[in-house]
């Protein structure tokens, strides 16, 4: 049901000009990216800016309905940082969406000047006093996809199926295909990396999980990762050569742009990850996802849909959110220790008999 007061504010408004602010994070990116085609239905003659962080802006080039991309660098210089708020109001939009809800991006919404200016209940450092509006029930308990898409809701297209829409060229898809030509079988893509190191799963266990993939299901092993995950994914790719000399693994990491990550999320048949960005990209582009959950929790940060399996630690701290553990640092993860590679390989199992892949003993 479509928000009356938006209603009302939008009625006496000429929308000529949107900008949405999502610099970040990845995920966070992918997860609002269904917005793009409900805002272009809605307001089907509106140009549609995005404010992106400039590590991010190849996977926004090219969308349909994107306009133009605004580039926030987030280590920049102050004068970059003023220049982007200058050019924010020189483009003199009707209507802002601030998405990230912290200080300077709010100060990016207010700097626009638009008339009508939209945020989320998630709003802190003072961002909310640079909207006009809040969309209801868009708390932190509310899971983050379904967060972002209640502005499709409050705009009255709810009932519409969600698309992630990420353009690849056919370069990007030929990489992508030459790349894999070499793996036999079903395709298990690993991202065993992510930014929190409260969110890394020991890497061995992701090589256990792993060796049951291909020893008893005959998958090929592909893994992904940026460059800062190079060490994690050259000692992943090391045990899984010990483990099953015969097959072949595929470590792509550091090797791809955006894009290119893209294609292969799109050509393989499951993605065991962290909970991370290229987690949420993967279900976006509808591939099958065995999601790991150590300090974030699958209900809040997890992608919805029954086709991927999400499994979580259940230590008395899970999903507490924090950068490091609040109880002892660095030196111990009690979460790491709980979430055993039994629990996981039982997930891989149920998600590769509800898909039937093809198995192929090595």
């Amino acid at each position: 049901m479509a928000n009356a007061n938006l209603d009302r504010r939008l009625e006496a408004l000429e929308v000529r000009r949107i900008c949405v602010i999502k610099p970040s994070a990845l995920g966070d990116v992918v997860q609002s990216l269904p917005l793009l085609p409900v805002l272009h239905e809605r307001f089907p003659n509106a140009r549609i800016d995005w404010v992106i962080n400039q590590e991010f802006s190849d996977l926004m080039s090219g969308h349909p309905h994107l306009n133009e991309l605004l580039l926030f660098h987030r280590r920049g210089t102050a004068r970059q940082y003023i220049n982007l708020l200058h050019d924010l109001r020189e483009r003199q939009f009707d209507l802002v969406f601030d998405l990230q809800g912290l200080m300077r991006s709010g100060l990016m919404a207010a700097a626009t000047g638009a008339p009508l200016r939209v945020g989320l209940e998630t709003s802190r450092e003072g961002a909310g006093f640079a909207c006009h509006l809040t969309i209801p029930q868009t708390g932190k308990g509310m899971p983050a996809f379904q967060r972002y898409w209640r502005i499709a809701e409050e705009l009255g297209f709810g009932d519409r199926q969600p698309q992630t829409i990420v353009h690849t060229a056919d370069s990007d898809r030929a990489w992508a295909t030459s790349e894999l030509h070499a793996l036999s079988g079903p395709i298990l893509a690993i991202h065993p990396g992510a930014r929190w190191m409260t969110k890394r799963w020991p890497v061995e266990k992701f090589a256990v999980v792993a060796n049951k993939a291909m020893r008893q299901y005959g998958f090929s092993v592909v893994i992904l990762g940026s460059k800062g995950e190079m060490p994690v994914a050259n000692e992943l790719q090391t045990l899984l050569q010990g483990f099953v000399s015969r097959k072949t693994v595929l470590n792509l990491t550091g090797k791809t742009t955006l894009k290119q990550l893209t294609a292969v999320l799109s050509s393989v048949d499951v993605v065991l990850t962290n909970d991370s960005g290229p987690m949420h990209l993967a279900a976006g582009l509808g591939t099958s996802v065995l999601g790991v959950f150590t300090c974030t929790s699958p209900a809040v940060s997890g992608p919805p849909g029954d086709q991927h399996e999400l499994v979580a630690t259940q230590v008395s701290c899970a999903a507490s959110y924090k950068k490091q553990c609040p109880h002892s640092g660095r030196s111990h993860l009690c979460c790491m220790d709980e979430l055993s590679t039994e629990r996981v390989c039982a997930a891989l199992v149920r998600l590769i008999e509800k898909h039937q892949f093809h198995t192929r003993a090595a």
